[in-house]
């Protein structure tokens, strides 16, 4: 059976665990050379090491998102090594701390936004031409679910991941007569550190594993897709 991203390359951030290492083995499983980026090394070993031995193939790009600056250059690297970018998710965030607005540090505020904000405008800025490069160049953009924007104590986080929808949306406006395919997912709970952060009693809510969430994620990196600008609500 032919797989289904057979030769594409995709970027994933937050790749060294959670959902981020669950679609690059999702990816490399269905033939993508999948390029994973994260700040653990380690992390990052692991989850190739689950991609070699399923006989898949990855690049490994140890990075923190909060150096922004230096993401310039990362489209144009791309471009010399593979020619283009097939598929990029913006999957890394951080939640940053729960406590009332009024209480709030303005530190902890730009530490959110710098990593789940203007880190992906930089990454839109420096991939755009990269995705353009492909035949078929999709983005895919992990937010909150919008039910839970009015949730006390999570200001930063979802502040922050309203921005990231927007963003997103408006670059999809932008990019609606070009070959590019954005979208965005809002996988609801899913059972990784940052919800053990918030919750650290344990979450007693239904909550998915991240490989449950996979298919969607392989579903909107298809050359095939013709979905654009949409949000997929997946509750747990």
């Amino acid at each position: 059976m032919p797989k289904q991203l057979e030769g594409r390359i995709a970027l994933i951030t937050g790749a060294s665990r959670g959902i981020g290492a669950a679609v690059a083995r999702a990816y490399a499983a269905q033939g993508a050379h999948v390029v994973l980026m994260a700040r653990s090394q380690s992390g990052l070993e692991e989850v190739d090491d689950a991609i070699r031995s399923a006989g898949g193939t990855a690049t490994l790009m140890p990075f923190d998102l909060r150096k922004t600056d230096e993401l310039e250059a990362l489209g144009p690297t791309l471009v010399e090594r593979f020619g283009r970018l097939d598929i990029f998710v913006a999957n890394a965030g951080i939640l940053g701390t729960l406590s009332p607005v009024s209480h709030s540090s303005l530190k902890d505020w730009r530490d959110v936004f710098t990593v789940n904000v203007t880190a992906n405008v930089q990454l839109i800025r420096t991939l755009e031409p990269a995705l353009r490069a492909s035949d078929a160049g999709r983005a895919i953009f992990v937010i909150a679910s919008p039910k839970l924007y009015m949730m006390p104590f999570w200001g930063e986080y979802l502040a922050s991941k309203a921005a990231l929808s927007k963003i997103a949306e408006t670059w999809a406006a932008e990019t609606r007569q070009t070959n590019l395919k954005i979208n965005m997912i809002s996988p609801g709970a899913v059972r990784t550190e940052l919800l053990a952060q918030a919750f650290p009693g344990g979450f007693q809510g239904r909550a998915h594993v991240p490989d449950d969430i996979t298919p969607m994620f392989v579903e909107l990196a298809l050359p095939s897709c013709i979905q654009h600008g949409q949000i997929f609500d997946l509750p747990a």
